[in-house]
């Protein structure tokens, strides 16, 4: 019986040895590339703080949500799918704490989707007092099929990297061999966390490349890469 597994495992190796020397004794050639995109998002995400602490007292806190409901609704923001009451959470707390005493305040989370609408909502909140407003993050909604479609021109460009190659040498690209899914990268600050940024007021929107008489404000575009290996059989 031992000697019948032996003799089991040592075809399964011989096996195995032979189809990798036939990889490697085919003449092949071996390249990388990488295909990218900028892309605008479209899904930002925004915390709304509202806190009787910045009227100092003159305005009730039920009064300043009724006030930002309203200019929300004016500007055509679906309350009950984009906006959501949240817990005040751990990077908020020190806001609200002053000389021990617990400042009456709310914080919301809003979704749109252009920036054109969130400098918008920071227009008319702020005319209600309601300034302290935080970038939580920016998504893009279409990003799995992105990175597929990125995937494709990556091996098509890989395609022509390869016949580029072996011109000069009077050869052909055959088929694939071997294709390497090598990496798929997001490059944005704010893609899909928590940024920690504020945005206080119409004058700082500057930073995120606004322009403050028309009150537009821009978010960085959102660079995603795929980068693949492939190796083609050489023909002559």
């Amino acid at each position: 019986m031992k000697n019948l597994i032996y003799f089991v495992i040592a075809i399964l190796t011989v096996k195995s040895h032979s189809q990798n020397k036939n990889f490697i004794d085919q003449p092949y050639v071996e390249t990388t590339s990488k295909a990218d995109t900028l892309i605008i998002p479209d899904r930002i995400y925004l915390n709304i703080v509202i806190s009787e602490k910045d009227t100092r007292g003159k305005i009730s806190l039920e009064e300043l949500e009724t006030k930002m409901i309203n200019k929300l609704n004016s500007i055509g923001i679906d309350l009950k799918k984009q906006l959501s009451l949240s817990d005040l959470s751990s990077n908020f707390k020190k806001y609200f704490l002053k000389q021990q005493e617990v400042q009456k305040a709310k914080l919301f989370n809003l979704l749109v989707f252009d920036a054109k609408t969130a400098g918008l909502v920071i227009q008319k909140l702020e005319e209600e007092n309601i300034s302290n407003i935080y970038l939580e993050k920016t998504e893009y909604s279409k990003i799995e099929q992105l990175k597929l479609e990125l995937k494709s021109l990556a091996v098509k460009k890989a395609i022509k990297n390869a016949e580029y190659l072996v011109k000069p040498f009077n050869l052909k690209v055959g088929e694939a061999m071997f294709i390497s899914d090598i990496d798929v990268n997001i490059t944005n600050l704010n893609y899909g966390r928590n940024s920690a940024i504020q945005i206080r007021g119409i004058a700082s929107l500057r930073e995120y490349g606004s322009e403050a008489e028309n009150k537009e404000i821009e978010f960085e575009k959102i660079k995603v890469s795929a980068e693949v290996g492939v190796k083609f059989k050489l023909e002559k």
